[in-house]
């Protein structure tokens, strides 16, 4: 066990290092921050200036190893636009983004693994061809579109929510079910796949004979061997509802880290998107390392290895 931390999180050490690097690059080919720092009326010497008193004449290499250095000592800088340090505002944001992706999170496995579930016990029944076609659409949908769609059916026309913002259970239900959507059509699809070989093995068979009723059978036998590639998956769609709550937050003005992100790339605040991609991504990374440990919670043959 002691060895597969220290593997995993010298990997997570890698990647991060590489996403910081990446991220810098990319934010410092996108344009001169100090055009957008500047006013309208600003003189050259006044560019010159703010690029001098922000660091911004010095080397990309200069600048990219202060950046590192300070990024290891918690210090993710000050925001441009907003003149506080990044890393309090992005605490700030946190809580609404984790609510989001976690309520998220809980109705993809919830909702997709039992109509998984249902589909594999009905197979070829309307219920599994209904279950089948649902996760096609949903895979389809762009998450901006479908929570466009969402805000004005439900919350125009039907007025059932509001159409933005957080406070109420129900300013929540609509951005977590567009975030859901096509997470659920995974877990539904990895769950009736897992179930549907699951229960054509021999103990299962073994255990029909014996006169077990077919739902102990589902949940008690066939469950916990089909779950592992839901359990495996889960890992990855946690990290893809964190990155895909980008979207959604801005579709909502949901007021999340998301959002702030967008909001720090449309005013080219450095320090902010900065600090907003490396936090996001380390939270990916807990998820995945949380994923990993609990296979052996599953399946006693991985915990023994």
């Amino acid at each position: 066990m002691r060895s597969f931390l220290i593997g995993r999180l010298t990997r997570t050490i890698i990647v991060l290092v590489g996403l910081t690097l990446l991220v810098f690059l990319l934010l410092h080919l996108s344009g001169d921050p100090a055009s957008v720092l500047a006013p309208a009326t600003a003189s050259a010497e006044d560019l010159d200036r703010i690029r001098e008193d922000f660091g911004l004449n010095d080397p990309l290499h200069e600048q990219y190893i202060r950046f590192v250095a300070d990024t290891v000592t918690g210090d993710f800088g000050r925001s441009w636009k907003y003149q506080r340090p990044a890393i309090d505002l992005i605490l700030e944001r946190m809580p609404a983004t984790l609510e989001l992706a976690g309520t998220a999170l809980i109705i993809a496995v919830v909702v997709g693994g039992v109509l998984g579930m249902a589909a594999a016990a009905n197979r070829g029944r309307w219920i599994d061809v209904g279950s089948v076609g649902f996760s096609i659409v949903a895979r389809a949908m762009p998450s901006f579109w479908l929570g466009l769609m969402s805000i004005l059916l439900f919350a125009v026309i039907l007025g059932w929510t509001p159409t933005s913002g957080r406070g109420t259970p129900l300013h929540l239900l609509l951005p977590a079910a567009t975030l859901a959507a096509t997470f659920l059509a995974d877990v539904l699809l990895l769950t009736r796949s897992g179930m549907l070989e699951t229960l054509d093995d021999d103990y299962i068979r073994t255990a029909r004979s014996k006169g077990l009723s077919a739902r102990l059978i589902q949940f008690r036998h066939a469950l916990p061997n089909a779950a592992l590639p839901v359990v495996s998956s889960v890992g990855l769609i946690g990290g893809r509802l964190i990155g895909g709550a980008v979207i959604t937050e801005t579709v909502f003005a949901w007021p999340g880290v998301g959002s702030l992100a967008i909001d720090g790339i449309t005013s080219r605040d450095f320090p902010l998107v900065q600090a907003s991609v490396i936090v996001l991504a380390i939270a990916v990374a807990v998820v995945n390392l949380v994923t990993d440990l609990s296979y052996g919670l599953l399946d006693p043959r991985i915990r023994h290895q």
